[in-house]
């Protein structure tokens, strides 16, 4: 019980730290709210059980090849880049959105969240590194079934996080004036276009 929450709060540590999935999660509930980024959280944690499974059974050095991570980082950046600097121009538009919002679909958070993930080499190089990493260590020591339950308490401590997360940001969408609102999707727009920028230096070493 113990070794499983400790894997639990690994989870939950590793999942903790804002990076642009994470960025985008909080701005999506202060605009649409707890369902919608709790949507966009399912998604992410889609792709995050994907590239497990990949890790698993080996496939780990085909993710990792130099042209898919040039074209990730790339991704990354053209994706982060453009969500960022739209937010900035439609500011205009925050009082409208909070109040008499344009309705999107679950689904379309879902996707939006699953896609993100998919094409964040973050996400690729934690579970490359970290979950690459575990499996290398209880391997040896421990049967599939250990591996697979170790592996679930891990995503378990990523959704307690992001449910945690997406709570925190519907809740604050119905408590914060929209002058509030503005400058936290300021902040948050400028966050994405930083991490867009990161990405594309990235490309740009690994492709020089």
């Amino acid at each position: 019980m113990n070794s499983i929450l400790i894997y639990i709060f690994l989870g939950a540590s590793l999942a903790a730290p804002i990076g642009p999935v994470k960025t985008v999660l909080l701005n999506t509930g202060l605009k649409r709210g707890f369902f919608h980024a709790w949507a966009f959280s399912l998604g992410s944690v889609t792709t995050d059980i994907m590239y497990m499974i990949l890790v698993y059974f080996g496939v780990g050095q085909f993710i990792d090849s130099p042209l898919l991570k040039i074209i990730l980082w790339s991704f990354g950046c053209f994706v982060l880049m453009y969500t960022g600097i739209e937010n900035l121009l439609t500011l205009n538009k925050v009082e409208m959105r909070v109040k008499f919002g344009k309705r999107v679909r679950l689904r379309t958070s879902m996707l939006t969240g699953f896609l993100m993930s998919l094409m964040n080499p973050l996400t690729i190089i934690f579970w490359l590194g970290i979950y690459g990493s575990i499996l290398a260590k209880t391997a040896g020591g421990s049967t599939g079934h250990t591996i697979i339950i170790n592996s679930l308490a891990i995503l378990s401590g990523i959704i307690i996080v992001d449910l945690c997360m997406a709570a925190l940001s519907g809740g604050a969408r119905k408590i914060l004036s929209v002058k509030v609102l503005l400058i936290t999707s300021i902040i948050s727009s400028i966050s994405m276009i930083g991490f867009g920028i990161y990405f594309g230096i990235q490309a740009y070493q690994a492709l020089f």
